[in-house]
């Protein structure tokens, strides 16, 4: 059995990778341990930039049927509650520009949906017992209910959790700590006067206390942060179910007016803060909770793990293509540890904040917080800075400038974005209407930008989309990877570091009647 990209691990990282492989031309395998689709969720929040991320895989549309994009909470600070309401963002540059809630759950049914669709099933019960790196391909040893024999792949996809075989079988170390706090997570009923369609969030002395109605097998969802106990498991694991008097305890010790009548599902969960010390060891490749772990501060993991997906599943299907094999491979690590030990930092800080027991944060939260209440909704109401908050943890404004596979034109592109920058969205003028940027490239591929007086492109390719945008004066160009970052900019569309750097990603250029598809236009020309 052989494939171009085997995917050890079906959690949203995983099928987010091989969706995004296999739509850019690679044939892809998907394996993973557990027999049942179904387990809890830990994460329930996607950021703008994720979504900007999986709209070219076509499965944006089916996210937001399925989320809350106008939450409501009350924040409780003492005796106060203040409502907070956060339906729009001022964000003018993206087309997600609201908070997302939405179980992990349903991330996973979307995608494997979509998977299905393209004839990629995933293979439940399928156990890999073993990984080689070899020269030619790397080797997985499968096993378990549903699988047996050797996998081999051109490439492999490490997107199994926290005790990752495929990271332990590259070596690869695995850096940080343990946090001596655990969230606690149940699925309740509940009897009181809370408010329903309403996120209950309690920030006392002794952590954090959410409740709020994202229930998958009872109405409601409960988060809670404490000390860890004698019978706290290892990090990452589940534990045991969490006792109804304790559930009961922590709720009631937040001050909430209610009462858990009922435990459909509970657990405790100790958490740490660790990066591998590598994301690529030759064939072998880590992303989502393989690569890091981190605390559900601000909503990072499952987001961070579906930016490594978005930018390693293209360049691991293009790379047996492109000139510059090693460089596009790498570049993976070069681009996504850096920006992951920076989430890492900021969720560090966020959950000392949030849930430490230390004396400092105990006596912010419990005594500072609540003098500051009155001022929440002032706070609220100014708009930018909301919307600056909401950036930084959307990761808006990251990048990978510097990255071995950028490149630049002589004469170079004036302005912005820049080699590695984010495409911001904006609305142009293209094939004589105007349009979203972030509509023009919503597809798989390599998008191409034409400034107004730019020449036509004298090749094509079947990768490559080419959009003329009427309203960017100038003879330019920006290229834009498969996951929205710019990979080449040029002054003149001619230049021959254009063609170059398309032949570096696997994307090379043909001369037109060699490209074999029927050119079309739509505001732009895909060839």
């Amino acid at each position: 059995m052989s494939t171009d990209v085997a995917v050890v691990g079906a959690g949203p990282v995983g099928l987010a990778l091989a969706l995004q492989a296999a739509d850019h031309g690679a044939a892809v395998r998907i394996v993973e341990r557990r027999t049942e689709r179904f387990r809890p969720s830990r994460a329930l929040m996607v950021h703008a930039r994720t979504l900007e991320l999986l709209r070219p895989l076509g499965v944006t549309a089916a996210l937001l049927d399925r989320a809350d994009t106008a939450p409501r909470a009350r924040l409780h600070l003492g005796a106060r509650a203040v409502p907070v309401e956060l339906a729009s963002l001022d964000l003018p540059d993206t087309a997600f520009p609201h908070l997302t809630l939405v179980r992990q759950m349903d991330v996973e049914t979307v995608l494997e949906e979509a998977l299905a669709a393209r004839g990629v099933r995933v293979e439940r019960g399928v156990e890999v017992r073993a990984v080689r790196d070899g020269r030619d391909t790397a080797v997985v040893e499968l096993g378990g209910p549903s699988g047996h024999g050797d996998l081999r792949a051109a490439a492999v996809a490490g997107c199994d959790g926290v005790d990752s075989t495929v990271r332990e079988a590259a070596g690869i170390g695995w850096r940080g700590g343990t946090y001596d706090r655990e969230v606690v997570l149940a699925d309740v009923d509940l009897d009181g006067d809370l408010e329903p369609g309403v996120a209950h969030v309690v920030a006392g002395r002794r952590g954090l206390v959410f409740v709020f109605a994202l229930g998958e097998r009872a109405p409601w969802r409960l988060l809670a942060t404490r000390p860890c106990s004698a019978t706290t498991p290892e990090p990452g694991r589940p534990g045991p179910p969490v006792p109804l008097p304790e559930l009961r305890r922590l709720l009631a010790d937040a001050g909430l007016a209610a009462r858990i009548t009922a435990v459909a599902w509970s657990s405790s969960i100790r958490l740490q803060h660790r990066t591998a010390t590598r994301f690529r060891r030759g064939r072998l490749f880590l992303a989502g909770d393989a690569a890091h772990a981190s605390s559900p501060a601000g909503g990072q993991g499952m987001n961070a793990g579906l930016h490594d997906a978005t930018n390693l599943g293209w360049k691991l299907a293009l790379a047996q293509a492109a000139t510059a094999s090693e460089s596009l491979l790498g570049s993976y690590d070069v681009e996504r540890r850096p920006a992951v030990e920076q989430v890492l930092a900021l969720t560090h800080l966020l959950f000392w904040a949030e849930s430490s027991t230390g004396r400092t944060a105990a006596l912010l939260r419990g005594r500072v917080a609540p003098l500051g209440a009155p001022l929440v909704p002032f706070l609220l109401r100014r708009r930018r800075l909301v919307a600056e908050g909401a950036r930084l943890l959307a990761r808006l404004d990251a990048g990978y400038r510097g990255s071995p596979v950028s490149a630049v034109g002589d004469p170079p592109r004036r302005g912005r974005p820049r080699p590695g920058d984010r495409l911001p969205d904006a609305t142009v003028v293209s094939g004589g209407r105007e349009v979203h940027l972030h509509a023009l490239i919503a597809r798989p591929g390599v998008h191409l930008l034409l400034d107004r007086d730019a020449p036509e492109p004298a090749w094509g390719s079947p990768l490559v989309h080419v959009h003329r945008v009427d309203s960017s004066p100038g003879t330019g160009a920006l290229a834009l990877r498969p996951d929205g970052h710019v990979g080449c900019s040029v002054g003149d569309a001619g230049d021959p570091a254009l063609t170059g750097w398309l032949r570096r990603i696997g994307a090379g250029p043909v001369t037109r009647p060699e490209v074999g598809m029927r050119e079309q236009r739509s505001g732009g020309e895909l060839i």
